[in-house]
């Protein structure tokens, strides 16, 4: 695989290389609807193919929080064409990585000596590359270690990548007045937590030592001393990515075995931490020769107030979404309902969530959910069809709930893609005989 010498930094050179991946976008534009004039009948399928992979070339050389943005959107499966979860997917382990000698001067300015005087092996070339870092492998004392290093200038460009995508975010999400500038902070604060090494190795420590007792998981060990700011040492477990995994298993008791451990994981995680690894991709897990699953990432880890886990939770029960106040006041403590918004609006957006709440939380509803339920997922797709056509949406104030909404509910759509991956069938109560009362 083709590596990098050098990652642009610079906000003028990172938005020229937008500008550049923006131009192809619209030739791609321009050939489609010059070929549908010719042929009524040609559907969007070759459009998409090129956008994607236009839009993903111009991104993986940028790293960072572009790269990491594609990453996110290859989690959304019901709602992107197949053809950006395809070509997006790939940003979660597989990019181009740094070259040899930029890994050689991140390790000499960040840990003060070059990696082959602090291990006794290192692999040049990097075994996975992703958004923000990537991992090579590494020996000392007879172990097997997994290196992560950080890709130069990531945290740096985070803002101005952040203010370039602003105004067709925007535009997209129908965002209007002030009030929006939460959800940008919000995002902004979390990319900056993931590119802090020292942050991510506390929160790697602390959740593998208050998940450890959960069934069929696994955590590496990390390594304080051979980690900094912008490189972090832990134990390499062999295995493959969760993806790689489904890809050809057949056999539904281990995505039923695997599936309970990453079901209670989240779970234990939501009711009785009050804080989740908000980064369910499947590059974040292995899994092992023993049909373990294994947590390998932390750098996304995001509280949950109890001011919105009350609320949220409250409307995963039947009875408070059958029980039009009730849902009502829930929908104002979220801050999806807003004392500015008209009669129509109210009565919009109230049915809106309403269909939508009643579908995406049915897991909740029993003591077991099958997650290859393929009428469940399809339900979903359809929704975020009809959702992305409705016209009178695109009119409203899309300034619509908690700030907390946004890496919560990502949480719950990669964890919800992940199962029906592995298509498990989960006690959904499982997780409660780890909390201690």
């Amino acid at each position: 695989m083709k590596t990098l010498d050098k990652i642009p930094t610079g906000k003028i050179e990172r938005a020229s290389q937008l500008v550049k991946t923006g131009i192809k976008v619209g030739g791609n534009y321009v050939a489609y609807y010059g070929e549908k004039m010719v042929n009524p009948s040609l559907n969007r399928d070759k459009l998409n193919e090129n956008n994607a992979e236009d839009i993903y070339d111009g991104l993986k050389n940028l790293k960072g929080s572009a790269l990491k943005v594609a990453q996110m959107l290859s989690m959304d499966k019901s709602i992107m064409p197949q053809a950006y979860v395809d070509k997006f997917s790939l940003s979660q382990f597989s990019v181009p990585p740094l070259s040899a000698p930029l890994v050689r001067k991140t390790f000499k300015k960040y840990l003060g000596k070059y990696p082959e005087d602090i291990y006794d092996s290192f692999t040049p070339n990097a075994m996975n590359a992703a958004s923000i870092g990537q991992v090579h492998k590494a020996t000392k004392d007879g172990k097997k270690l997994a290196v992560k290093i950080q890709y130069p200038g990531v945290a740096d460009s985070i803002s101005s990548d952040l203010a370039l995508v602003k105004p067709f975010a925007t535009r997209m999400f129908n965002l209007k007045g002030k009030d929006s500038e939460k959800y940008f902070i919000e995002v902004e604060n979390k990319l900056l937590e993931e590119t802090d090494y020292v942050l991510e190795l506390k929160q790697s420590l602390e959740v593998s030592d208050w998940c450890k007792q959960i069934a069929n998981l696994r955590f590496p060990k990390y390594y304080p001393e051979f980690s900094s700011e912008k490189i972090l040492t832990m134990e390499w477990i062999d295995g493959e990515h969760l993806s790689e995994f489904t890809a050809h298993n057949v056999d539904r008791s281990k995505g039923d075995k695997i599936g309970q451990a990453l079901w209670d994981f989240y779970m234990y995680q939501m009711h009785y931490l009050k804080q989740v690894h908000a980064d369910p991709h499947p590059g974040n897990f292995l899994i092992d020769s023993n049909d373990n699953l294994v947590a390998i990432d932390f750098g996304c880890i995001k509280q949950v107030p109890e001011e919105f886990y009350i609320p949220y939770f409250e409307l995963a029960k039947p009875e408070i979404i059958g029980n039009p106040d009730l849902f009502n006041d829930k929908l104002y403590e979220l801050e999806i309902l807003r004392a500015d918004d008209s009669k129509v609006e109210l009565e919009y957006f109230t049915k809106i969530f309403y269909d939508l709440l009643s579908l995406f939380t049915k897991p909740f509803h029993d003591d077991y959910f099958d997650f290859s339920d393929e009428d469940f997922f399809g339900k979903i797709a359809q929704m975020g069809e009809e959702f992305s056509k409705d016209t009178q949406l695109r009119k409203m104030n899309g300034n619509r709930g908690s700030k907390h909404f946004l890496y919560i509910n990502r949480t719950f759509f990669g964890l919800y893609n992940l199962l029906h991956d592995l298509k498990a069938r989960i006690d959904t109560k499982s997780y409660e005989k780890y909390i201690i009362s």
